[in-house]
């Protein structure tokens, strides 16, 4: 459960959330998210389902780092029915990744050396720059606050926090890449072979939200049975059907019996089920290495499920 409040007589301000070195770390966050969400609202301009991703990823990063250093600000945090030191971490993680992505994706869509067109003209480019270096800068606070709050060897600390933890967030986003891969016209329903594989992203996907939200909530200690060999027997299992899915999506997509081994010279960029198919295969490996690592990592953590 969350940690307890403060006892009677101290500040009801903690400024240590916002002067220590992950205090910094977050209020760098809220000075950069407000600021690149700002400048692509005002005049750097978005569209599409990129753009949409982009300004929805900012916002809600934003809107969460405002409610972390408030929390922490007021002490609040102990009247919440979670493990807040589980919670941080894992929103950390999510939100390293959310604007790694869109760091990526704004500059690759929208920013252009040249200046476009009247009526955006130049001002339009400079704001779109700027957006894409405070973009950057976002990524970087954020995976600063992962750095400094990951555990250390031999420190207590609770799951999120460990490399176990950070690497489940990593596993259910490259999941949701599948998932997005998988709706993209993938033809994943030709055969009960690539629909098994659908199956696997599915499950490992599920149980490894189950494993975080458990976390979160800190209901890790009423299963039952240890937590840890739980979520060392589940990252086995993973490892295993994601095997099976890294052998078997490969060979009836691309196998000349089944699928196309080159890309069709009359494929369409942005709407060919061959890149879909590829996307999904590249990240299945990667899943797969990423369960691997976990279920090595997972061998000799220790960690404590209230903090």
């Amino acid at each position: 459960m969350g940690s307890t409040m403060e006892p009677p007589g101290g500040g009801y301000l903690h400024l240590g959330a916002v002067t220590s070195p992950v205090g910094t770390a977050r209020a760098l966050q809220l000075a950069f998210g407000c600021t690149t969400f700002s400048l692509v609202a005002h005049r750097g301009g978005f569209a599409g389902v990129q753009g949409t991703f982009c300004m929805a990823a900012w916002g809600f990063c934003f809107a969460l780092s405002v409610l972390v250093v408030a929390c922490e600000l007021t002490r609040l945090h102990g009247c919440l029915r979670l493990s807040w030191g589980n919670f941080t971490a894992a929103f950390a993680m999510l939100a390293t990744l959310l604007s790694a992505t869109a760091a990526v994706i704004y500059p690759l869509y929208f920013t252009r050396l040249e200046c476009p067109p009247e009526p955006e003209g130049c001002a339009t480019r400079d704001f779109r720059l700027a957006a894409s270096v405070f973009a950057g800068l976002l990524f970087l606070a954020y995976a600063a606050e992962v750095a400094l709050t990951r555990a250390r060897p031999g420190q207590v600390a609770s799951y999120m926090a460990t490399v176990s933890g950070l690497l489940k967030i990593v596993q259910a986003f490259v999941a949701c890449i599948i998932f997005g891969a998988l709706v993209h016209d993938s033809r994943y329903g030709r055969y009960m072979a690539t629909q098994w594989c659908v199956a696997v992203y599915s499950l490992c996907f599920l149980a490894t939200v189950a494993v975080v939200a458990l976390s979160v909530m800190g209901h890790t200690g009423n299963l039952g049975c240890p937590f840890d060999r739980v979520v060392v027997m589940y990252t086995f299992l993973a490892v295993l059907l994601y095997l099976s899915a890294a052998v078997i999506w490969p060979v009836f997509c691309f196998d000349p019996k089944y699928g196309e081994p080159r890309r069709p010279p009359d494929c369409l960029t942005g709407s060919c089920p061959w890149d879909s198919q590829l996307v999904v295969a590249t990240f299945t490996y990667v899943n797969l290495l990423l369960y691997v690592a976990d279920l090595a990592y997972s061998q000799r953590i220790r960690f404590v499920p209230t903090l």
